[in-house]
């Protein structure tokens, strides 16, 4: 199954509102919700309403931009952030320096998603990927056995064979301790928009995530255009965001991971 996912659930109400949209016409499975920003407090409300199937979107690169936060986590977000974002290497090296304001900002989101949404996130992804930086996977701050988002998925034209390899070995060591998608995409560029038609190939028999952007007007233009709707035709779009090995084994669909 092609699972559709939107990032940034919560973030403005422009990303929120653009979001419904694309759900309300069936172009998306899920979405997954940045907490302590501005409309984090009405999507949830939405999504509890509507029953979206709704995942933790961890961040440590954008400003909280809800009232009220506490100066203390934004002190934390902006050394972290300062780091993540000082190279693309970063990500990959831990910093034992900031080991307690990673941990502090991952306890205190994952918190703050149980509160809105009622119950705690029963996945996980990350703005800008940053889940899966050495500070949150080496020091285990996920919780064991929650779906994780994997790499990014790419086809052997795409990346030399080292950088896939290195990218399976990742994924590898996640899918011990996490549940993984078989595969994950982003939604491709305008000028690689047939590699869409690959990547629902890919969907006929693997359970594959296609992360997107409504937020983004050309994403949102291309999500309700006739395209995106016609290759929809050729692959069943999941009704939440599932999780391959079981929904396969029981010959079942899982909805809502978090209601």
């Amino acid at each position: 199954m092609l699972i559709v996912n939107a990032d940034d659930w919560g973030r403005d109400a422009v990303n929120t509102d653009r979001t419904l949209l694309c759900f309300e016409r069936k172009r998306i499975s899920s979405v997954s919700a940045m907490v302590f920003m501005q409309d984090s407090e009405r999507a949830a409300g939405i999504a509890r309403d509507r029953a979206i199937d709704t995942g933790l979107h961890l961040n440590f690169t954008a400003p909280f931009t809800a009232p009220g936060v506490a100066l203390s986590l934004q002190r934390d977000l902006s050394h972290v952030c300062r780091f993540l974002l000082g190279s693309k290497f970063s990500p990959q090296l831990f910093n034992p320096l900031l080991r307690t304001a990673f941990a502090r900002l991952v306890e205190a989101q994952m918190a703050e998603f149980e509160r809105l949404y009622g119950n705690p996130p029963a996945r996980i992804d990350g703005h800008h990927h940053m889940h899966l930086a050495a500070n949150i996977l080496r020091a285990g701050l996920l919780p064991v056995r929650c779906i994780v988002r994997r790499n990014f998925t790419f086809f052997a034209d795409e990346k030399w064979w080292l950088n896939r390899f290195f990218r399976r070995m990742q994924d590898f060591g996640l899918a011990r301790r996490y549940k993984i998608a078989d595969a994950f995409f982003a939604l491709p560029s305008p000028h690689r928009r047939d590699s869409m038609r690959r990547i629902v190939d890919l969907a006929a028999d693997k359970n594959v995530e296609l992360e997107v952007h409504p937020g983004v007007e050309e994403e949102m233009q291309y999500l309700l255009g006739v395209h995106f709707a016609a290759l929809l035709h050729a692959v069943p779009l999941a009704s939440g965001h599932l999780h391959a090995s079981v929904a396969m084994r029981k010959g079942i669909q899982l909805h809502a991971a978090s209601r």
